[in-house]
């Protein structure tokens, strides 16, 4: 890497070097998932052409590291980027004729992602193999998928001093030769592109504590990149391709390596940080202390434990190297070079005007030591003024720069909306290794779950370092851990997941502060909070095992699959209780999606089917009674009633404790009953005499983000949105696009509607009118009824792009981001959508938020309630 005997150099100009006659990498669209090989996260590519260059290479120089970012295929993506099968745009008579397929075309089905891996230069024999085995050095990359080895070989994207070292070593072994891009401008293009488009990228982290930061791509320039490798390269970055290097220094990674394993003899620079942790760097660093006879020198503001000097109590000592502890000298060595690198980083920012600070390099291996030793030293001189930050993707600055010089155009296109973070189940955790073709069968992967279990290895989280305390300038105490060792962020992956880039994924429009938008009504921050949730999650695991084993017949491979999912969620949550920021900033939302990401990775498609399948066929059993009773009622009785009976409906919920207890005790038609029985106002949270004043002034369009199946979506729901319609407004049926729980999908929805249009009128003229479903499926009806059903408002079924109990407005399907733009209400039903998260969003349109709490924690945290009180809280367009 650079050091800081090298001039300063600087490049302008909006784009990397690029070479026009290279096939291009479009980026334009992406989300995160990997496979059980990946030791570090990938990007998918769901636009990109099968022929694409798939690697890219940074190359460290002797006792460095090597880098590789990669493209696979990720054939499975075109899921995320299809359109519900009952779009609003499907008719050619809707007036927006052609839509549909101009999305088809921008959403491709061919998709991809991007892994991370390293290796030590040391190991370069590995990492060829490594390249060879998964077959990166094929020119096509359908040869790839058909085990078929390249004659031509490929060229490949190269960056960093190894990149000339050791091509002819590649060239010789691999048959591919390397097109070498410039190594700043691959560091900076890499760091643009990761702060632009992923949202828990970059982080602070001081006296223990992480945090992460929100950065606005639109305000993001200037700051000051500080790459630590070998060497130390420190860039003032001024707009994407606009950079100067503006000093550096060669004290950084490689001398921490170098003096380390001369002083300490450890074999490795993870070996070196694992002996610091038990360090106690006071018996080799001159402290103030030391000096003023055990006082601190109060005059200047330097405490005791201060280091005046590092290794400096050495010189008044008689001992040579033996006498001193290893792990005291790892220690201070770690000390003296990260509190140098934040103090010339910051004074460099100073001289710049510069109030962000940006790490980056293997060197820091998200070791919490080394981040809250530059961190103090930033804030310490700056006086609080200047902050150091993060980056998760620390190591991969380079290679991502130069695999996306491939193609730069769309780069700038891409914004965090458009990723989805994902944490897979894979060899990082248990300590597997990553050599070898990739794992492809889930049979293997299921495999590899077990080999690790019946070898007694503990699949868990690394342990992370405890706490800091700071006493004065630079004064450190000694770091504590909760075990005798730590396996650092480097080798378990740490604070990486999995980015999946889904160009179909939109902010949603009808948000009336989208920068201020917190979805999580929980405070996740609160320990005692998160305890609290993994024990649920917990205790659930149980029967959601025995449900998803059920929903694949029982069978001896599906419960094989079943307890390799629990092995690989109560992996995470063992992972989640050391570090809740190790997966970025945690909510409840995330937490859930987690465990239905669990349930996909181990191929239970959906868990509950067979249940909501049963509660469907009871619900529709009874559905014409309930709407007969309805229209028997006058108007005010009647929105009163429907309103009691979306607040009953919302009882059923497989997710809740107390639900699966009352399922025990009846069937749904019963809890349903006894549920309305006792529809006693006031509720908990009652705005519906405000609603209902509301009602006069019909709507346009209404979005109706339904919740379960069942009672829930038919005997509540529907009814809802049969009244809208016979007011004449559109309404929008908002489902998951994926299951999760006994939620309603988009497919289930559109077969309960079929089955509901056979027998009431409305929802038939409706159903119809927005073409969900053709005359074949509702039954053909005569010329005169087709005439007045062309006037009729529509009913339409959009899905919400996400597979959660919850719901996170920043990302939705981009279909149902265009079709809100018109809407003027919005219902939110349930608790997962409307009470864990967005109970405090505030909407440009009315907006409804309708649950029945079926947990006693939240309803005291929430609204100082209790089990089974409602919620119906309206609230008028936002005025902007």
């Amino acid at each position: 890497m650079e050091s800081c005997s090298g001039e300063a150099m600087s490049h302008n100009g909006s784009n990397i070097p690029h070479t026009p006659s290279r096939l291009q990498l479009d980026l334009s669209g992406a989300a995160i998932q990997g496979s059980i090989e990946d030791r570090n996260p990938a990007i998918v590519l769901p636009n990109q052409e099968d022929d694409t260059y798939h690697l890219a290479i940074d190359l460290g120089g002797a006792g460095s590291l090597i880098k590789l970012v990669y493209f696979s295929k990720q054939s499975d993506v075109s899921a995320l980027g299809n359109a519900s099968p009952c779009s609003p745009f499907s008719r050619s008579d809707s007036g927006k004729a052609g839509i549909l397929s101009r999305q088809q075309a921008r959403f491709p089905t061919q998709g991809g992602r991007l892994h991370f891996v390293k290796f030590e230069t040391s190991k370069l024999s590995d990492c060829i193999e490594f390249i060879k085995s998964k077959g990166l050095n094929c020119y096509d990359i359908e040869d790839i998928a058909n085990g078929i080895q390249s004659e031509e070989g490929s060229i490949i994207k190269a960056t960093g001093g190894g990149a000339f070292k050791f091509a002819d070593m590649f060239k010789e072994k691999l048959g591919v030769t390397f097109d070498k891009e410039d190594e700043m401008s691959c560091l900076v293009a890499g760091a643009n592109f990761l702060l632009k488009a992923i949202r828990d990228e970059a982080f602070t982290h001081l006296e223990g504590h992480k945090q992460f930061v929100q950065i606005d791509p639109n305000d993001l320039f200037p700051y000051l990149l500080v790459n630590i490798g070998s060497g130390v390269s420190m860039i003032k970055v001024d707009g994407d391709g606009i950079f100067q290097r503006v000093s550096g220094t060669n004290v950084g990674g490689g001398t921490f390596w170098g003096l380390g394993r001369l002083l300490t003899k450890c074999r490795n620079f993870d070996e070196i940080l694992e002996l610091s942790q038990r360090g106690d760097n006071s018996s080799v660093d001159m402290l103030v202390g030391d000096i003023y006879g055990g006082l601190d020198y109060t005059k200047i503001g330097l405490s005791a434990s201060t280091i005046a000097s590092s290794f400096g109590k050495v010189i008044s000592d008689e001992k040579d190297l033996s006498g001193y502890r290893r792990e005291d000298i790892a220690l201070s060595l770690l000390r003296m070079i990260s509190y140098n690198i934040g103090q010339i980083a910051y004074l460099n920012a100073l001289r710049y005007g510069l109030k962000r600070i940006f790490f980056g390099g293997f060197f820091i291996r998200g070791h919490a030591y080394t981040m809250d030793t530059m961190s103090f030293a930033v804030s310490f001189w700056s006086k609080g003024e200047a902050h150091a930050m993060f980056l998760r993707h620390e190591g991969f600055l380079g290679a991502l720069g130069a695999f996306v010089s491939y193609d730069k155009l769309g780069l700038t296109n891409l914004t965090s909306h458009q990723f989805v973070e994902r944490f897979p189940m894979g060899a990082p955790y248990a300590g597997g290794k990553i050599h070898g073709p990739p794992i492809r069968d889930l049979n293997e992967k299921i495999s590899w779950m077990e080999k690790f279990v019946q070898n007694g290895i503990e699949i868990t989280a690394p342990v992370p370092m405890a706490i800091t305390g700071t006493t004065g300038l630079g004064g450190f105490e000694r770091p504590l851990s909760h075990s005798s060792s730590l396996r650092s962020d480097s080798s378990a992956a740490l604070n990486v997941g999995v980015l999946h880039l889904v160009p179909s994924l939109e902010p949603f429009p009808l948000l009336a502060d989208p920068k201020g938008y917190e979805p999580n009504t929980i405070d996740f921050s609160d320990p005692e909070e998160q305890e609290y949730w993994f024990g649920i999650l917990s205790d659930q695991l149980p029967d959601l095992v025995q449900k998803a084993v059920a929903s694949e017949g029982g069978t001896d491979g599906a419960k094989r699959r079943g307890d390799a999912f629990a092995r690989a969620f109560r992996a995470h949550l063992a992972r989640l209780r050391e570090e809740p920021a190790a997966y970025g900033k945690l909510g409840l939302a995330n937490l859930l999606e987690l465990r239905e990401e669990c349930l996909r990775e181990f191929h239970f498609k959906d868990a509950y089917l067979a249940i909501k399948q049963r509660e469907n066929e009871a619900s529709l059993a009874v559905l014409p009674d309930l709407l007969l009773e309805l229209d028997n009622l006058d108007q005010d009785e009647r929105l009163l009633a429907i309103i009691e009976g979306v607040l009953a409906g919302n009882i059923f919920d497989w997710g809740s404790r107390a639900c699966v207890e009352l399922y025990q005790s009846g069937t749904i038609l019963e809890i349903y009953r006894m549920s309305r029985s006792k529809m006693q106002r006031p509720w908990r949270v009652d705005d519906f005499d405000t609603f209902k004043m509301s009602w006069d002034r019909p709507h346009f369009r209404a979005l109706l983000f339904v919740d379960n199946s069942g009672a829930d979506i038919i005997l509540g729901m529907l009814p809802l949105a049969r009244e809208l319609l016979r007011r004449g407004t559109e309404v929008v049926l908002v489902p998951n696009s994926f299951p999760a729980i006994n939620d309603v999908t988009v497919m289930e929805l559109l077969n309960l509607l079929e089955e509901a249009s056979k027998f009431c009128e409305i929802l038939r003229k409706a159903v119809k009118a927005g073409g969900c479903l053709d005359d074949k499926r509702i039954g053909e009806q005569d010329s005169a009824a087709n005439s007045s059903e062309a006037s009729f408002p529509k009913l339409l079924v959009v899905g919400n792009g996400c597979g959660s109990p919850c719901i996170d407005f920043r990302q939705v399907s981009s279909e149902l981001a265009t079709i809100a733009r018109d809407a003027d209400l919005v219902v939110l039903e349930g608790m997962g959508r409307a009470l864990h998260t967005n109970y405090t969003a505030h909407f440009k349109c009315d907006s409804l938020k309708l649950a029945m709490i079926k947990n006693q924690r939240l309803a005291e945290k929430l609204i100082g309630g209790s089990i089974y009180d409602c919620v119906c809280r309206y609230e008028p367009r936002t005025q902007l």
